[in-house]
């Protein structure tokens, strides 16, 4: 199927719910349905509750709202999945170790088009809007741009009717609650279930048992494995709902928690061993425990082994009983089931397919791996190699020997056909196996997704061009067929129209609101970049946003920003090559400037940044301790009040940046070109109007082809040029020929930053000049400066900005996820749209 027809397929009724659309989705006219609502709300409200109505709280009413709103919709979910099995169409299951769904009760009313109501029920019953809101957490199930992609793909396969499901674990504890002391960060968990979630379904009928060939047992506070000893897991699956826009398709994403199959030995409890009794439980419990253990052990990297292979088992088991139920010829699998590998996490799914079909359809080998391959889809979301996965032999061999057994036939055969197709060159074969040989023999994830998969597709040009010509070249030239590139996108429902509803509200004005789930009409704005009407609506939309962050930051953290300076942002998990660091040296350099000549014109500026660094990640904890002395600094320097800030906001998340990301006037994409595979904090600001100052580097190519170059400010080197100066490069030369970037690097070397603390950034002098600053930060600082004297000169010139602005939001049509998910159901899965069938 085309992108247009897909596109065309996907489109639903926006703006006001109508008397007809209610009727038909929820059985009555507005008037009814709005009373239906109230009376929803209040029964929840008591009953849930069992407390007088003038006792409940804030977190009583938000609950209240929530099951009312999953009231509304969970006639449309059953119709849904009625509809599914009924038609009997090919269904996708998108696997993923993460799903960033963010808060669900504000998205699901903008989807369900029931704000007019909501508001409604809260002026009629007193409540602050706002307060309730913020009783609900973030959900703990993803940590950055993986998991916030997948949530963005989940919404739009709902929206453009897609028959489609999301697999996931239902981690009791998100990746940490960060807090800042002394500058350092501190993690906390995060235990986003304390309180029960309303929109979750708890279906313990469609249990999966998943099976291992070791079991625990607690000795000395640890888990200690115990080989020969069978043990089992249950998962037990928790569904959400997925609105898609217009309230005609409830998707679902089923996540997975682990539990055990008896609750406690009774006999050890009695007699005192109170531990010992519970130690199922509590190994089981552990496998869904948290969102990411602690790595750096070998019992962290155990427990996230066997987490990937609880994910693989339990949903491949859930989604094969769903195709059962409708179809008796396993050959008809890949006509029916498309899954897509989300990263090389569910890569196990390779021979837990196999498994299935040879242990449980008996079918033959052959049969059985043309099914799985023609079944299968790989999406690869890095080009790091310590991120592409590689787990011990020696752990297949202990806890899921039948799965080592089914992966080195695969190899074996693999192998066989790389000599067939390239004799004598055993490099190749050394590279393309499955098995890397060594002191500690590992199965290297990645090559066994590409080689039991018939598409393996990257998320940006750059990135996909590098994955076939560089990461996985001889895997591309033995099958060119199977790698496509696939860039992402995100949905313009979460992070326009609710995120920004002022920008939303000009844009309907001017062109409509067909945008909502046709986002390349945004180009039709075009021609009013030259419209001095348009421009000034534009503006006074951006500065009420910041004006309204400014306020939230104020009244939440005390801290006060001036909405009429530059807002520039970097927000991103904290990563040396994604060189936050490098943002950080210009701050230093500007203020130097400022030191040096107090007259100097400049703009006034607020920099924020937000992003966790990996707990064990020593170095970019420095990194943030370094911004906070920066920030520190500077907001004590009386010269630099109402010229420079510098802003650290703690605990980044989905609701932080929908509040961020559409006050800011600059996107910071800064990361070392070849590095980046794709990013989509870049494609929130970009729809959001704001200015790009970047590298070559991700999706930053695309979207400067898409708007301009001319509308971004983009600097440094290629990928090209990075990969061609590994040889030679020498930080050292820039430190001794750039007098600002000597002057920047010797006031943070004297402890100018940490006075109270000297030497706290010597691992900084490490990473820049003593081990040959890999990530190129010097080679890029002084580009950088460049773009951003560039950047603030535009800047006065408020209608020429606005102009480049506007520009940027008519040239993002291209990065809704819409349009890759178009490209995924067409291009990879077949998946065509399942209007579902009104309910009866």
């Amino acid at each position: 199927m085309s992108e247009k027809s897909m596109a065309a397929s996907a489109k639903v009724p926006a703006g006001k719910v109508t008397e007809s659309e209610l009727l038909k989705q929820y059985g009555c006219g507005p008037v009814q349905f709005a009373g239906t609502a109230n009376g929803l709300y209040e029964r929840h409200l008591i009953f849930d509750n069992v407390i007088a109505l003038e006792k409940t709280g804030a977190r009583e009413r938000f609950e209240a709202i929530a099951r009312s709103v999953r009231d509304v919709l969970s006639q449309r979910w059953i119709s849904t999945e009625d509809t599914y099995h009924y038609v009997n169409p090919k269904r996708a299951y998108y696997l993923s170790m993460e799903f960033l769904i963010g808060r669900s009760l504000s998205n699901n009313v903008t989807n369900l088009l029931l704000n007019d109501i909501v508001k409604q029920i809260a002026v009629q019953k007193h409540i602050d809007l706002l307060s309730m809101l913020e009783q609900e957490p973030d959900a703990g199930l993803g940590n950055g741009g993986l998991g916030r992609l997948a949530a963005c793909f989940l919404d739009s396969m709902a929206t453009m009717q897609l028959p489609a499901m999301g697999y996931g674990l239902r981690y009791e504890y998100g990746i940490f609650k960060q807090s800042i002391r002394d500058g350092w960060q501190h993690e906390q968990p995060d235990n986003w279930l304390r309180h029960p979630d309303p929109w979750e379904v708890a279906r313990p009928q469609d249990m999966v048992e998943v099976r291992l060939n070791c079991s625990f047992e607690i000795c000395g506070g640890s888990l200690r494995a115990i080989n020969g000893q069978s043990s089992s897991l249950l998962g037990i699956p928790f569904d959400r709902p997925v609105v898609g826009y217009g309230g005609k398709t409830v998707n679902t994403l089923r996540l997975w928690a682990a539990a055990a199959p008896d609750y406690f030995d009774f006999r050890r409890f009695s007699s005192g061993d109170f531990v010992g009794a519970l130690a199922e439980t509590l190994t089981a419990e552990s496998v869904t425990r948290v969102l990411y253990p602690d790595d750096t052990t070998s019992m962290g990297q155990g427990l996230r082994f066997i987490q990937e292979y609880f994910l693989v088992a339990c949903s491949l088991a859930d989604l094969v009983r769903r195709f059962r139920s409708n179809n008796a010829d396993w050959n008809t699998l890949p006509e029916k089931v498309a899954i897509q590998l989300n990263d090389t996490h569910p890569s196990m799914a390779v021979p837990e397919l196999m498994r299935i079909l040879l242990d449980e359809a008996h079918l033959g080998w052959d049969v059985a791996w043309n099914i799985t391959q023609k079944t299968l889809a790989y999406t690869n979301h890095t080009l790091l190699p310590e991120a592409l996965e590689k787990w011990p032999l020696v752990w297949f061999e202990r806890l899921l020997p039948r799965l080592l057994e089914i992966i080195l036939e695969i190899n074996r055969r693999l192998l066989s056909d790389v000599r067939g197709q390239f004799a004598g060159d055993e490099g190749r074969v050394e590279r393309m196996s499955i098995v890397e040989e060594g002191d500690v023999r590992k199965i290297r994830m990645a090559n066994l997704a590409i080689a039991g998969s018939h598409s393996t597709n990257g998320v940006a040009a750059i990135h996909s061009g590098l994955l076939r010509t560089v990461t996985v070249r001889d895997f591309a030239e033995m099958f060119p067929e199977r790698f496509n590139n696939k860039t992402n996108g995100v949905t313009p429902r979460r992070w326009l129209l609710l995120a920004n509803p002022m920008l939303a509200n000009t844009i309907t004005g001017a062109i409509g609101d067909g945008w909502i789930t046709d986002f390349s009409q945004v180009d039709k704005l075009k021609p009013l970049a030259d419209d001095k009407g348009f421009r000034e609506t534009f503006l006074k939309a951006k500065r009420a946003t910041k004006v309204q962050f400014a306020d939230w930051l104020k009244s939440t953290s005390g801290q006060t920003v001036d909405p009429d300076s530059i807002f520039d942002c970097q927000v991103k998990r904290i990563h040396e090559y994604k060189r936050q660091l490098l943002n950080a040296l210009r701050i230093v350099t500007l203020y130097n400037q400022l030191r040096t000549n107090p007259g100097l014109d400049m703009a006034p500026r607020t920099f924020f940044f937000a992003g966790k660094a990996a707990p064990a990640y020593h170095l970019a904890k420095v990194i943030i301790k370094f911004i906070n002395n920066l920030a520190g600094t500077i907001d004590g320097d009386p010269a630099m009040r109402g010229r420079l800030k510098v802003i650290f906001l703690p605990d980044y998340c989905v609701s932080l940046a929908e509040r961020l990301i559409p006050a800011s006037d600059v996107s910071n994409q800064i990361s070392t070109a070849g590095y980046e595979a794709s990013g989509t904090s870049n494609m929130k600001f970009m729809m959001n109007g704001a200015l790009t100052i970047g590298t070559r580097d991700g999706a930053t190519i695309e979207m400067a082809e898409e708007a301009g170059e001319e509308n971004f400010f983009l600097f440094g080197l290629t990928a090209r040029q990075v990969a061609d100066s590994r040889s030679w490069y020498n930080p050292h030369w820039h430190y001794d020929n750039d007098a600002e970037t000597r002057s920047a690097l010797d006031l943070i070397f004297s402890d100018y930053f940490s006075r109270y603390e000297p030497g706290v950034f010597a691992p900084l002098r490490n990473i820049l000049l003593n081990r040959g600053d890999y990530y190129m930060h010097l080679a890029d600082i002084k580009s950088y400066l460049e773009a951003d004297r560039r950047l603030c000169g535009l800047y006065a010139d408020r209608h020429e900005w606005a102009r480049k602005a506007i520009l940027n939001v008519a040239g993002s049509g291209k990065f809704s996820s819409d349009r890759t998910i178009a490209e995924y159901a067409g291009e990879i899965w077949q998946v065509r749209p399942c209007p579902v069938l009104c309910p009866v």
